[in-house]
């Protein structure tokens, strides 16, 4: 297969609820793809059935062959009472020559901090550290699942403009759901905006302009992003993204449940 992950007709139904409905998506090498959604709209669940932590009512998730995957999950909270120090976190599990590990260690700005115990670190840190330890194996593709919901306006801008460096800088496709589309806007290259389902997709600055972004987000962030969209005019050099599966009908959202974004 040439993706190097694709999700094919998937749908979750828990407890009587849908939470994901004929779902497909494909990322191929040097993708770099950011799911948005409101809370509730499947995002999480999307991602743990792409990776095989949860498997799908309906629907297959097929994998290259050798793909190896790097996760940063949400959060990590450390346990104060089991203390572990940032270079044995690193490892667990995992095996990484010195050297291996002090490029990554640079790499993520955390060699200060490697022989500090995890509880103590800032939301910023732990972050990249989590960031590190999905580098340690020279991923294929890189998934992150909100990876700076817990940081300050401040740590959320240093962190994805990290993530932006390590897409130019490797040859790594990255997957990664995120509500603050605005930060990412410069890096990715495809928004999928999902509520159980897929509702609008393509480049940032033409979905931001999708009737379906508009009744997901409402006028206002429409309008943000607009401006966003002139006043920050990149060009990435990329050919178009390939479609994602089209569901061929638009659908009627009820904005009492499109309050906010998962945050």
């Amino acid at each position: 297969m040439t993706d190097l992950l694709s999700a094919n007709h998937i749908s979750v139904y828990r407890d009587g609820k849908t939470i994901l409905e004929d779902v497909s998506l494909s990322i191929g090498k040097q993708d770099f793809i950011t799911i948005i959604g409101p809370n509730g709209a499947g995002k999480s669940m999307l991602l743990k059935c792409m990776m095989g932590f949860y498997a799908p009512s309906r629907g297959d998730v097929a994998r290259r062959e050798g793909l190896k995957i790097g996760y940063v999950p949400q959060r990590l909270v450390a346990d104060h009472t089991v203390p572990i120090r940032v270079r044995r976190f690193l490892t667990l599990r995992k095996r990484a020559a010195k050297d291996a590990l002090m490029k990554v260690a640079a790499e993520t700005a955390i060699e200060e901090i490697l022989d500090q115990p995890i509880h103590v670190l800032s939301g910023g840190e732990l972050q990249r550290v989590l960031l590190a330890r999905a580098l340690l194996d020279d991923p294929d593709l890189l998934v992150l699942d909100e990876p700076a919901q817990n940081l300050d306006v401040t740590g959320q801008l240093a962190f994805y403009k990290l993530i932006e460096k390590i897409y130019a800088e490797r040859d790594v496709s990255i997957l990664m759901v995120s509500h603050d589309l605005h930060l990412v806007m410069s890096s990715t290259r495809e928004v999928v905006c999902l509520y159980h389902h897929i509702c609008c997709h393509g480049e940032p600055s033409m979905v931001t302009r999708d009737p379906e972004f508009i009744s997901l987000f409402g006028n206002d962030m429409a309008r943000l992003m607009a401006v966003y969209n002139h006043s920050h005019d990149h060009d990435h050099n990329h050919d178009e993204a390939a479609p994602l599966h089209d569901h061929g009908h638009s659908h009627d959202h009820d904005h009492e449940h499109m309050e906010k974004l998962d945050g």
